[in-house]
């Protein structure tokens, strides 16, 4: 046999691919090493180091009072309509909408001369009466007219002095008065108009106190109690605060709604008025120096209370138990202590350990603890 001797071409074929890939792992090497050192900046790490801006606020210590809030309709504390006890002619009306009447004051003036001449004959009955019965009884004494003509006498004269009585009475149903104090909110009736007897021509409102009715869950049946004070903002006069107090309370929760009724009570004058929607707060205590921190630091993350706070450079998320929630502020019992800055605006982007760059400092709780 002959020995097989590879022909060049042969070795060109079998070593050619390898060759080739050692060059192409060469170049490939190159490169890497190239692209590292042309100074290209490392996106993810630098995105990993990059602070983000938070405003915050310091934990501080302030008066902080705990409340109930509430919204309802005010309503006069008294009404009544105004009718005629009598039927007529109405020749004056003394009233209009929006005046304030005293209870006995004259509302409208009805036609009498119906009664006036009624009143005359009862009158001119019982003087007849009258006369008749002192004769008879001068005559009883002399045997002249028996006990019983004079006990008819005297019988028929207590009728018609019951019937002056009522021509008077009714005489005096001619003048329609308010039967309270207040304002008339309206009017049906007007100067020479045929008044029906038991019929409304007037609406009077009693403002000088107005109440508001609360609904009020039942877990806050042992904290609410009469003579506690109330403020009331109505939506209608913007910026002012009217103050009361707590008129009654009703002993019953409703089974169905789970609440109870809370009425408070408000003095009357020119602003507040009825049928005004009110936003209530009843404050049923007061802690003096709490620890407090911007509602806007809380997490809205669904989970336990908890805040970011800005610890030198870093965010560090902290549970946090509550208190007292008072408008803007909420009382902090534990978690947190004086001084701590808390994060109120740009937390949302923040992780534990996030990387921070505080841009302002809200001085508003240290000013209101301060006051």
């Amino acid at each position: 046999m002959h020995d097989f001797v590879p022909t060049p071409a042969f070795r060109f074929g079998r070593t050619l691919p390898i060759a080739c890939l050692g060059a192409l792992l060469a170049f490939g090497l190159v490169a890497c090493k190239g692209g590292q050192g042309t100074g290209m900046p490392d996106k993810k790490g630098d995105k990993a180091d990059e602070a983000i801006p938070v405003e915050v606020a310091k934990a501080a210590r302030r008066s902080i009072s705990a409340s109930y809030n509430g919204t309802a309709a005010l309503e006069a504390r008294g009404d009544a309509q105004v009718v005629s006890k009598t039927s007529g002619i109405a020749l004056k009306v003394l009233a209009d909408v929006g005046q304030h009447v005293v209870a006995g004051q004259t509302l409208v003036s009805i036609d009498r001369d119906r009664a006036v001449l009624q009143e005359a004959q009862a009158d001119a009955q019982v003087r007849k009466l009258e006369a008749n019965y002192r004769r008879a009884t001068q005559l009883a004494e002399q045997k002249m007219v028996s006990a019983n003509d004079v006990d008819q006498l005297r019988y028929d004269l207590d009728n018609a002095r019951a019937q002056l009585r009522m021509a008077r009475l009714e005489l005096s149903y001619g003048n329609v008065t308010a039967p309270i104090s207040g304002v008339i909110s309206t009017r049906d009736i007007k100067p020479g108009n045929f008044v029906q007897i038991n019929t409304p021509i007037f609406t009077i409102v009693d403002t000088s106190w107005l109440e508001a009715t609360l609904n009020v869950p039942e877990r806050e049946i042992e904290t609410l109690k009469p003579g506690q004070a109330v403020e009331l903002a109505a939506d209608a006069l913007p910026g002012k605060t009217f103050a009361g107090r707590i008129d009654r309370v009703s002993p019953v929760v409703d089974a169905g709604s789970g609440t109870f009724r809370v009425v408070c009570a408000f003095a009357g004058d020119d602003l507040l008025q009825p049928g005004m929607f009110g936003r209530i707060r009843i404050r049923y205590d007061q802690r003096a120096d709490a620890l407090v921190i911007p509602r806007a630091a809380l997490l809205e993350d669904g989970g336990e209370p908890a805040v970011f706070v800005a610890r030198g450079s870093k965010a560090a998320r902290v549970t946090v138990k509550l208190g007292y929630d008072d408008g803007p502020w909420v009382e902090v019992r534990n978690g947190l202590r004086a001084g701590d800055q808390v994060v109120v605006a740009g937390k949302a982007a923040l992780r534990e350990g996030t990387a921070v760059k505080v841009l302002q400092m809200d001085a508003a709780p240290a000013a209101q603890a301060a006051r």
